[in-house]
């Protein structure tokens, strides 16, 4: 502790600050996330703190959304939404803000190359949920672009910033960053069913009612997310080899939880939350490394079934 506050005092303020940022975006990491938090740590140290960056400004962004304080209203998250919004653009021009994770955003922003084209549309998509409660398939294609394929891009951006030719990287990768993405959104739909549906008034999932539970439904969902996922998993062995094992074992995670879903019928999942046990967790990532980053091959007709 000595050692650390000494080198803490060496630094000149201003990268003291920046430490202290990106200290406050790993403990929203740690506070909120467990199965990402898992994958992240299995990053290079750069590239670990570009993501972790990344996932804290999402991440607070969501719980202005979904956490109000007592006596908000949705015109106040609506009001501090636009305010982080307007935070975030500024600081990613100025590269400093007074908000230590926006701060921390935008200084891996500004060094991996993310822009308002992939922060707007973030930002479009949380507003959304504190305007519209029923989705068909047309505004939740833009609402799936905005709240988790952008993140799969964001992140590609930290991927491949120390790559020879950087954007030829990323345009090659960005379709199976965006499936990636798109399908943890899904799975997130269906494992917050309850929740979104009871609690907040939201329905995500087209076709499928609170009220008329339609398993076929539930199953074209399913079958649709692992057609995701094994897009996405043709990709992962492209990926900087630095970030193949992360990646798969994110990948992986979100496929053990799909597994389970497919044997969970939609009433029980309007109750229950379905959840990968820690152990497992541990044993996906350890495999993940040992097959050093290769997803297992996922059959789009039998898989998780």
């Amino acid at each position: 502790m000595v050692q650390t506050r000494g080198r803490m005092d060496a630094m000149a303020p201003y990268l003291r600050y920046d430490a202290a940022a990106d200290a406050s975006a790993a403990l929203v990491i740690r506070c909120y996330s467990s199965s990402f938090g898992l994958a992240t740590r299995m990053l290079g140290g750069q590239v670990r703190q570009d993501v972790r960056n990344i996932y804290a400004l999402v991440r607070i962004a969501d719980e202005v959304v979904d956490a109000p304080r007592p006596g908000q209203d949705g015109v106040d998250r609506l009001v501090e939404l636009d305010k982080l919004e307007q935070d975030t653009f500024a600081a990613i021009e100025t590269g400093s803000s007074a908000n230590l994770v926006v701060h921390a955003f935008a200084r891996t922003a500004r060094r991996v190359g993310i822009d308002r084209e992939l922060v707007a549309p973030f930002f479009h998509s949380m507003r959304t949920d504190l305007q519209r409660t029923k989705h068909d398939f047309a505004s939740l294609g833009s609402y799936i672009y905005g709240s988790a394929e952008v993140i799969g891009l964001m992140c590609l951006c930290a991927f491949v910033a120390g790559e020879p030719n950087p954007s030829g990287r990323y345009a090659e990768l960005a379709p199976g960053a965006q499936r990636l993405g798109a399908a943890f959104q899904k799975i997130n739909f269906l494992r917050d069913f309850g929740d979104d549906s009871d609690g907040l008034g939201r329905q995500y999932l087209v076709g499928l009612q609170p009220d008329d539970l339609d398993e076929e439904i539930w199953g074209s969902w399913l079958d649709d997310i692992e057609m995701d996922l094994a897009a996405a998993a043709e990709v992962i062995p492209q990926l900087p080899r630095g970030c193949r094992v992360a990646v798969c074992t994110a990948h992986d995670l979100f496929a053990e939880l799909t597994r389970r879903l497919r044997a969970t019928t939609a009433a029980q999942a309007r109750l229950t939350r379905v959840r990968v046990p820690t152990p497992e967790k541990a044993r996906i990532a350890a495999r993940a490394a040992l097959r050093r980053g290769r997803p297992h091959d996922i059959d789009t007709e039998n898989s998780f079934k």
